[in-house]
């Protein structure tokens, strides 16, 4: 099967230049550094303090099925969510291939969201990171998958100083050295990015092979509360939701009764 993750990761190298032609980076430097007094809501600290750890997710589209909710609303959804229980939120911002957008996390601030706001892209540059403190996320998601062991750790630098948490997602053994590089939340995606195939085993299946005491989040593939009971007993404290909720008519009660099942 065609390695979808190749694909995106060559057009967001294009992407990103694009965007640097349109917006410098010292602009974009400049106004982050206006806003380097304000501070942000810990993601990791919500999902540690959680009874649920839902990270619920505003994701209107993937490579792999196409739309999900072509007329998902940022100003809505991610503010019903917080409403029915998530303990935080995820934003895909990719544009292209997830039709998302960065406005769309600023929308949800507006809009009266306050829960922690994970800004879901692939991450390859540290303008990229700008772009997500710029935004107002709280955290940032890297990918082992996208990155070499130095790339990470000199942007998983940048964003801690930038004020940004990282969600550090691995996906196998062959990337276990990436945990040694000590992220604030330790990722295990369930779901292959290069074939798009999903398998919550694959979480049990790495988190003893993890740090006991971090911040461990399961993601993609969870469509049932008693999956999430069973990975709170294997040591997660982040369950990555999106699909199983924007599927549905409203994604936000979607949410409620699935805390509902969960407790």
């Amino acid at each position: 099967m065609k390695d979808i993750l190749e694909d995106i990761v060559a057009y967001k190298r294009k992407e990103v230049q694009l965007m640097k032609e349109q917006l410098p980076s010292q602009r974009l430097y400049r106004q982050v550094e206006a806003l380097m007094g304000s501070s942000l809501p810990s993601m990791c600290r919500a999902l540690m303090a959680s009874e649920t750890g839902i990270i619920a997710e505003f994701k209107r589209k993937s490579p792999s099925k196409g739309w999900i909710k072509q007329e998902g609303s940022a100003e809505e959804i991610p503010l019903s969510y917080q409403r029915n229980g998530a303990s935080a939120i995820s934003i895909l911002t990719d544009e292209n291939f997830f039709g998302g957008n960065d406005a769309f996390i600023t929308t949800a601030h507006k809009a009266g969201v306050t829960l922690p706001i994970l800004y879901k892209n692939f991450i390859i540059d540290e303008y990229q990171l700008f772009q997500a403190r710029l935004c107002g996320a709280s955290a940032v998601l890297l990918i082992a998958a996208d990155l070499t062991l130095g790339e990470c750790k000199t942007l998983l630098r940048t964003a801690h100083e930038l004020g940004l948490e990282v969600l550090l997602e691995m996906h196998d053994e062959k990337e276990l050295d990436y945990a040694d590089l000590e992220p604030d939340m330790y990722g295990i995606n369930n779901r292959h990015l290069g074939t798009f195939i999903t398998d919550v085993n694959n979480s049990f299946h790495m988190a003893s092979m993890l740090p006991s005491d971090v911040c461990k989040v399961s993601e993609s593939g969870i469509s049932n509360p008693e999956t999430v009971k069973m990975l709170r007993l294997a040591g997660f404290r982040g369950f990555l939701i999106g699909e199983n909720f924007m599927k549905s008519d409203a994604p936000g009660i979607a949410l409620k009764e699935f805390i509902i099942k969960l407790k």
